[in-house]
């Protein structure tokens, strides 16, 4: 019997966290800087990031109760999302270390542009910006969730994503078709 079809041990799995966050590290996914603005702007990596609706255009975002960055979200009604580009896993590290300046000088580290409709920074070289205006929040358990609802984008076609799997950060690379 594989390892797939064998009877899963879920209520083993409930109580531990470790084998929790590993089977969630099976899953792929793009690795962002979110960003909120105004007087004191803040900036945080994450990967809990998706699109929701193309009508209206929604993206979701999924920050702790813990971060900083949840108490930014909190009192701001607007923030930004740059999906990082491959080769900016130095950034990615930057802003998820707790040893970063605050306010405005975490991002004199990187290059960075001001949000036109979100007065977030937007993080230079990434491959694509969100700038959202918050539409609802959730309770998510020790998370919240946030929607966001797209002010305006921008994109750099052809630049490829960084990824994040198994705990590490990757690159896509194509593959030849098997035959």
């Amino acid at each position: 019997m594989s390892p797939l079809t064998a009877a899963p041990p879920w209520t083993a799995a409930a109580g531990d966290a470790t084998r929790l966050r590993r089977a969630f590290g099976t899953f792929a996914t793009g690795v962002t800087v979110v960003t909120a603005g105004g007087a004191s702007p803040r900036g945080m990596t994450a990967n809990s990031f998706t699109s929701v609706s193309l009508d209206p255009p929604l993206v979701l975002l999924c920050v702790g109760r813990d971060a900083g960055m949840y108490r930014s979200l909190a009192e701001t009604d607007r923030f930004a999302v740059s999906v990082l580009a491959s080769g900016q896993e130095d950034v990615a590290r930057y802003f998820a270390s707790r040893s970063r300046p605050a306010g405005a000088q975490q991002f004199d580290a990187v290059g960075s542009l001001p949000g036109r409709e979100s007065d977030a920074p937007l993080i230079a070289g990434a491959a694509a910006h969100f700038e959202c205006a918050t539409w609802r929040t959730y309770d998510g358990g020790d998370h919240a969730i946030f929607l966001g609802r797209v002010l305006a984008l921008d994109e750099a076609p052809g630049r490829e994503p960084l990824v994040f799997h198994g705990g590490r950060f990757r690159q896509l690379a194509d593959r030849a078709p098997e035959v």
